[in-house]
């Protein structure tokens, strides 16, 4: 009896400790440094942020195709554990092409478009 109950305590404390922080999607803003004008140098800038837990991946997308050279900032966290992070690259945007942000959180990645201000 004294056996089965060690191991039956043993099994509680292997239990997963309920997160103070519930699932929560991240709130995504897909925009450029200044306002977007043709042909003019610019930084495209994608932030996520209000999201738990921190599995997240960030791509900048130039026409479906992930864009080279882009610097993202490092995970940062809020009082009630929900993170952003921050990702940006350089560009020159051009007639007809189009320019996203895909964010894969849990293994599900929603695409956000970049509407130009002009």
């Amino acid at each position: 009896m004294r056996a089965y109950i060690c191991a039956f305590l043993i099994g509680l404390l292997c239990l997963p400790v309920p997160s103070m922080a519930k699932k929560s999607p991240p709130k995504v803003q897909v925009y450029s440094r200044i306002p977007g004008e043709l042909g003019n140098a610019n930084t495209l800038i994608c932030h996520a942020s209000g999201f738990h837990p921190p599995e997240i991946t960030i791509e900048l997308l130039r026409n479906g195709k992930e864009m080279v050279g882009a610097n993202q900032t490092d995970l940062a966290f809020e009082e009630n554990w929900h993170y952003h992070l921050t990702k940006h690259v350089p560009f020159i945007p051009s007639k007809g092409e189009q320019f996203a942000c895909r964010v894969t959180h849990m293994g599900e990645p929603k695409i956000f478009i970049w509407e130009p201000d002009m």
